[in-house]
């Protein structure tokens, strides 16, 4: 079964919204009447749902990483500076290159290139 949607609690919605349609390609739907605004992937992945934070919420406490498949991470990491995003430094591992942020609601984000490693 796969994973269909990651709910983000959002002190800013529209902000979070912009930052993932203008960073990560994807397309914010309203529905009237609905609080929640969903983001649809470009490339069929889960969506991300972004719902009002509540008052008391703090942020940035989660315990989930969203991880973006990015097969050039270097590449991908340039681009976004130059859109005003800076990952910082790009890390190696087992056959793949990783970098971490955040989003404006302060939850950790990775584009990763684990998914596009080759076996040996």
């Amino acid at each position: 079964m796969p994973l269909g949607r990651v709910v983000i609690y959002a002190r800013d919605v529209e902000e979070t919204a912009r930052f993932y349609e203008r960073h990560f390609g994807f397309a914010a739907t309203r529905v009237p009447g609905d609080r929640i605004v969903e983001l649809v992937a470009s490339d069929g992945g889960a969506n991300i749902l972004l719902h009002q934070a509540a008052k008391g919420q703090r942020g940035g406490q989660s315990v989930v990483k969203l991880v973006f498949d990015v097969e050039d991470v270097e590449l991908f990491c340039r681009q976004r500076a130059e859109d005003g995003l800076d990952f910082g430094p790009i890390h190696k591992a087992d056959g793949y290159l990783f970098a971490n942020e955040k989003d404006p609601c302060q939850n950790p984000i990775s584009v990763s290139s684990r998914a596009f490693r080759k076996s040996d």
